[in-house]
C-alpha cells in the first residue's frame, strides 16, 4: 500500500494544534480595508478554529495528523 499524501494547499491554509484543533486564517483581511471597522480588521487578523461541517474534510487532507 503507498503513503498517503498531504494536501498541499491545504498544508499551506491549515495548521493542526497540539490539542487535535484546526486553526484557519479569516478571509476578508487582504484589501478594501478603508470600508472595514478597526475592531473588524483587528478581528479578522486572528486565527479560527474550522467549523463542525468542514472539520471531517479537512481531516481527510491530513491523513497522519490524526
Amino acid at each position: 500500500m503507498p503513503k498517503l499524501k498531504t494536501h498541499k494547499g491545504a498544508q499551506k491554509r491549515f495548521k493542526v494544534t497540539a490539542g487535535k484543533k484546526i486553526v484557519h486564517k479569516k478571509a476578508n483581511k487582504s484589501h478594501i480595508l478603508t470600508k472595514k471597522a478597526s475592531k473588524r480588521k483587528r478581528n479578522l487578523g486572528q486565527k479560527a478554529l474550522v467549523s463542525r461541517a468542514d472539520r471531517k474534510a479537512v481531516k481527510a487532507m491530513f491523513p497522519y495528523e490524526f
